[in-house]
């Protein structure tokens, strides 16, 4: 018991209580910005140029891909 009790005494501390709601502000902020940034910067972007980027992606191997789902499939297995 007395491992239980030391541990509840550290996890109760400020400091990792703040990194607890630190990476949970952390993680929401990042899905709210890619989903800014995919569902209203670049439809904007993509009419001010009449550009589609709906299948632009930058490769990081040599193998080429026609299509994204081509080479999220890759990724995925």
């Amino acid at each position: 018991m007395g491992f239980a009790k030391e541990f509840r005494e550290f996890a109760l501390k400020g400091n990792v209580m703040d990194l607890a709601v630190g990476v949970i502000i952390g993680g929401a902020f990042g899905t709210i910005v890619n989903s800014m940034v995919k569902d209203m910067i670049m439809p904007v972007v993509g009419i001010a140029g009449k550009a589609d980027f709906t299948n632009l992606y930058l490769g990081l191997t040599s193998q080429t891909r026609e299509k994204i789902h081509e080479a999220t499939k890759l990724v995925k297995g």
